[in-house]
């Protein structure tokens, strides 16, 4: 694994990190449980691959802060 994946890999893990700090309660039953956004806590548009909304997704990826996804061009 290279330097600058590592890197990246903590800035992710540390913007979790941020957001699991300010999680909301949990839902009392098991089935009331949604997916959501583990920056924002969207839960529209959700990417289970990454966990992230499809707006945080697209930042990140931008920033080039997600390790293996390139923009697109044909």
């Amino acid at each position: 694994m290279t330097t600058a994946k590592r890197v990246k890999d903590a800035k992710i893990e540390e913007k979790f990190k941020q957001a699991r700090d300010k999680k909301e309660a949990r839902p009392k039953f098991s089935t009331r449980k949604h997916n959501r956004c583990k920056i924002c806590g969207r839960p529209r548009g959700y990417l289970r691959k990454f966990q992230l909304c499809r707006i945080c997704f697209r930042e990140l990826a931008l920033k080039g802060e997600v390790p293996g996804v390139i923009k697109a061009s044909w």
